[in-house]
């Protein structure tokens, strides 16, 4: 935004010229040796509005004939220096010491010329007008200030990053208003300064002060955590000249609220400078509050405002992001929203505090609605993340957002299994009718039928869960129906609804989503198995404006593709399969997004159907599809941006096809398809043919993402070379062979791949050095069943930007002091698998845990002894969510589900095997004692003797897999089931 200002142009009438004064004025800049500037140039204020100011600054001197009494009325500076005592008052020229550019915009303000304050001219006018002492113009800029710095929204106009920081340097000592604004400006766009390139260069002086500005408005703790440590890391040097450093950086970070920060990161956290001890309070401040109720700390709530329990939230605020913080409760979140001052008042204070020590108690609720009473209300949040806060009350959160956020749009509550889909969709429907996307996301269970043979399955009985007692009102909750709030006018703000993963979705949930939902544009039901394919088509056929369907792994059947395959305005009746009519009307014909791998309800027929209506699609999944050539060839479209076809019998010259129509491509997935190259006439040589289907897909697109097997070879990169230079993901798995020359040269083919998959590639020491050092921005690297000979040379390189690796069997000389390496170099993931490495023993617990405290997913398979003395140090690792421990040593008791998962608040997945079991059996926690699981395998193995017992003895045996038993929990019930296959 720029700022117009103008004033009343003044008389310039001819008079003598002794009313006239030379102004002289020396670019201070320009040196003598300047050859690019002319010597001098003469101009007057009387055409002051026909200025060619380029071409004036072009001059090193400029000489000025102004009117002399419009100087001295308008400027403090003039005034002084033309009607004074000083000798310049009578002379007819007067050499001015200022920026050319600054005399000149003042002189235009002077005379009445419009002028535009910008963020790029501000510091020069506002300067000009301090220097010449032009007092309406520093209001005018004070003025623009003030607005642009208290605008609110993301479109608002903003000062740029640098411009703001010249600001403050050069006006520090000159003007604490200007300061101020400069402050507040910075604490209310702070999430917009974060990912601004000049964010390392805010002074400290300035960054502190934003910090401690009552406007700060950020997403989360973690975002102002993270965006003080990155201006620390970038400012080492600068930080450690300070005076008192430590000091310095504690003044900082001691704003952060460490009680408030997710889980993940405070772990995460161990091991970096400026915040190690800092982080370490954080987790013994989140536990504390995980141990409400029984083991109440007092000194947690040692503030009489509970400051430090207090989430960020000014009017500025859009985001409320507190994912995976398990901490976070119904009243954590009730006194966020009450006003400090309120809480002077004694018996508001007694209450909450009452709240925050016994959130169970009978008289609970009343507690609640006096406090809720109290609340604020921000209107400008837009968006509320609670994913994972495994303790916050659905309904007290949701009574919360109701009043304090009035215009909530976006709802994310992934993870969270005591959720009950319906029962939530009925809730949000009175409380919060403006939301327009919400986000139900959990696990996909690992019981997909088509992936799996099910030996037996029995729900198992469900037990009073832990303190359902103690509030009727709460216990009805879960009971909720459509009788309580009764259908009622539609839910027609609802456009996105994600629920994967969730098997308590079922038909009727789908029943009351068609009617409630009629503006639903994307339906997210990626393996939520409890649905049928005629649930899923009347769904279908009541969403008239669905335009993004995901269905993976779910019944989508014959019903549903005729649903979409029906017209728009066609009642039950199915036209001809080829009638224009139904070609352009269709609700196919409109979709965007169609995701139907893993479906195996798909008929070959039914994907050629669809194939021939879905012309505006950008993003197509049929993978493990009956999908064959015909359909391909009967897609017309042109728009696909991603296309996955992986285990399919399609030929390349299908794929081929569609490449051709659709050079706007940029994530393709293709791997175990077998039939991409066939027997051709054309073609003496398969690979000749393999190579001219990627030369074309080189011409034709721009790639970010890749995953091939089958026939995948050197000639086919060399060939992708053209598409691949902006290449993020390449996956290569069963028969595909890059060999060594290629994956050498993946650094220099595709220099910002982020992440590398490789499954049973030939690789060495060599590769893997040279991704770790060219690949700068490598986030995943994934070596598994690969061959050829790697040592731990390959894993000395430094990648601090590697969030997740897997080695399956590809270090089997690994041991502890290679682990040890690996911490040192890859100090920063989140992720680790290790298969096949039998010399770790139970050492590598600690090893890993204080090398990688932040881990958040942790599988080891064949490691040696690590567990034959059980697990203890591993446990160390607090935010895991996802943990695997097989065939490592059996050293884990009979009690480690329970154990494990009391221990590690936000564990929901926990794989493994009966042989580890110290007992022989693990026992299994009910429902109110599972905590955040959600799913626990368990694989069994039998002992099964050797075709060589004669040459090895009689007592040799080999352990095999016989099954596995599953265990899923959901919002309502546990499921024991018992699979053939070792999940």
């Amino acid at each position: 935004m720029s700022r117009a200002v103008s004033n009343i142009r003044w008389s310039m009438e001819s008079s003598s010229d002794d009313e006239y004064v030379i102004l002289v004025c020396t670019d201070p800049d320009s040196t003598e040796t300047d050859t690019c500037k002319e010597e001098d140039i003469l101009v007057s204020t009387r055409d002051i509005l026909s200025w060619d100011v380029p071409t004036i600054l072009r001059f090193h001197t400029i000489k000025v004939e102004a009117h002399r009494n419009t100087c001295i009325e308008q400027s403090s500076y003039f005034r002084c220096l033309l009607s004074g005592s000083f000798s310049e008052s009578c002379s007819d020229s007067i050499f001015i010491n200022c920026n050319v550019r600054a005399l000149i915009y003042i002189l235009k303000y002077i005379y009445g010329c419009p002028l535009d304050i910008t963020s790029d001219n501000f510091l020069l006018l506002y300067e000009g007008a301090l220097y010449f002492g032009v007092e309406r113009l520093l209001m005018e800029c004070k003025t623009w200030l003030s607005e642009v710095s208290s605008s609110k929204g993301v479109q608002s106009t903003q000062i740029k990053m640098d411009d703001l920081i010249q600001i403050w340097i050069h006006l520090k000592l000159a003007s604490v208003f200007i300061l101020d604004l400069c402050t507040g400006h910075l604490a209310r766009k702070f999430m917009w300064a974060i990912h601004t390139d000049s964010f390392r260069k805010i002074p400290y002086d300035m960054l502190l002060s934003s910090v401690n500005h009552p406007d700060l408005t950020v997403d989360s703790e973690m975002h102002l955590s993270d965006a003080l440590l990155i201006w620390l890391e970038s400012n080492g040097e600068n930080v450690a000249s300070m005076i008192k450093v430590e000091d310095n950086c504690n003044a900082i970070l001691k704003l952060i609220r460490l009680g408030l920060l997710p889980l993940w990161f405070a772990a995460g956290k161990r091991k970096t400078p400026f915040f190690r001890e800092l982080s370490e309070e954080s987790l013994d401040l989140i536990f504390r509050q995980l141990n409400f109720p029984p083991m109440v700390s007092q000194d947690i709530l040692e503030h009489d405002d509970l400051h430090h329990l207090r989430i960020r939230l000014t009017d500025y605020s859009e985001k409320v992001n507190l994912s995976g913080c398990p901490q976070i409760t119904s009243a954590i979140l009730l006194l966020s929203l009450t006003p400090s001052s309120n809480l002077i008042d004694s018996t508001l204070r007694k209450i909450s505090r009452q709240f925050l020590l016994y959130p169970e108690r009978p008289r609970r609720y009343n507690a609640f609605q006096q406090c809720l009473s109290q609340t604020l209300s921000y209107e400008a949040v837009k968006e509320v993340d609670i994913s994972k806060c495994r303790n916050l009350h659905i309904r007290d959160a949701i009574e919360c957002f109701s009043k304090s956020f009035p215009s909530l749009r976006i709802l994310k509550a992934a993870y969270l299994l005591n959720i009950r889909t319906t029962n939530f969709l009925l809730l949000l429907h009175k409380k919060c009718p403006l939301v327009c996307e919400i986000d139900l996301t959990v696990d996909i269970t690992p019981l997909i039928p088509a992936l799996v043979s099910v030996v037996s399955s029995n729900p198992a009985i469900k037990p009073l869960i832990s303190g359902e007692t103690s509030d009727i009102r709460y216990k009805a909750v879960d009971m909720l129906s459509f009788h309580e709030f009764g259908i009622g006018p539609p839910l027609s703000n609802i456009t996105k609804l994600t629920l994967e993963g969730r098997t308590d979705v079922c038909d009727l949930s789908l029943q009351y989503i068609s009617k409630s939902c009629v503006s639903l544009c994307h339906l997210n039901l990626r393996g939520c198995i409890s649905v049928t394919d005629i649930g899923i088509s009347n769904l279908i056929c009541t969403c008239k404006k669905l335009n993004s369907i995901v269905v993976c792994d779910t019944s989508f059947g014959i019903n549903s593709v005729q649903a979409l395959s029906s017209t728009i305005f066609d009642r039950g009746k199915h036209l001809s399969l080829y009638s224009q009519e139904k070609l352009l009307n269709s609700l196919a014909s409109n979709l965007q997004t169609l995701h139907v791998g893993g479906c195996k309800g798909i008929s070959e027929s039914s994907i050629l159907e669809l194939m021939s209506q879905t012309q505006l699609l950008k993003s197509l999944s049929l993978r493990d599809t009956d999908l064959v050539d015909h359909a391909l060839y009967n897609f017309s479209g042109s728009s696909l941006e991603m296309l996955d076809v992986s285990n399919t019998k399609i030929s390349g010259a299908a794929l081929a096809h569609v490449i051709c129509q659709n050079p706007s491509l940029k994530c393709l997935k293709a791997r175990g398809c077998g039939n991409l190259v066939q027997e051709n006439n054309n073609y003496t040589d398969k690979r000749e043919y393999f190579h001219e289907l990627f030369a074309e897909l080189g011409k034709m697109c721009r790639l970010e993402g890749i995953d091939f097997g089958w026939n995948f070879s050197s000639f086919s990169l060399k060939a992708l070379e053209p598409a691949v230079t902006s290449l993020k993901t390449i996956s290569v798995g069963l028969g595909g062979m890059l060999g060594e020359d290629a994956l050498i040269r993946l650094p220099t083919i595709c220099p910002l791949v982020e992440i590398v998959i490789l499954n049973f590639q030939v690789i060495s020491d060599i590769i893997v050095m040279n991704m770790a050092t060219s690949l700068r921005n490598l986030q995943v690297l994934a070596l598994c069943y690969c061959f050829g000979d790697i040592s731990i040379s390959s894993l000395k390189s430094s990648m601090k930007n590697l969030r997740k690796l897997r080695l399956k069997r590809v270090t089997p000389w690994m041991t502890n002091d290679d682990l040890v390496i690996l911490t040192q170099n890859c100090g920063n993931l989140v992720e680790l698998s290790l298969l096949g490495c039998p010399f770790l023993n139970s050492d590598s617990q600690q090893i890993i845990s204080h090398g990688w405290p932040g881990l958040v997913s942790i599988q080891l398979e064949d490691c040696g002894e690590v567990t034959a003395n059980g697990v203890t140090s591993l446990l160390d690792c607090k935010a895991v969510e996802d943990l695997l421990l097989r065939h490592n040593g059996p050293g884990l008791q009979k009690n480690f589900i329970f154990d494990v998962a009391s221990k590690l608040p936000l564990l929901r997945k926990l794989s493994l095997d009966m042989c580890d079991a110290s007992e022989d059996d693990f026992d299994i926690p009910d429902y109110a004692d599972r905590h955040f699981l959600s799913t626990v395998k368990i694989a069994r193995c039998k002992s099964q003797r050797s075709a060589f017992d004669s040459i090895l003895g009689a007592g040799s045996r080999r352990c095999v897999h016989e099954e596995s038993l599953v265990l899923v929990w959901n919002s309502k019930d546990l499921i024991r089931t018992v699979v053939k296959e070792r999940l």
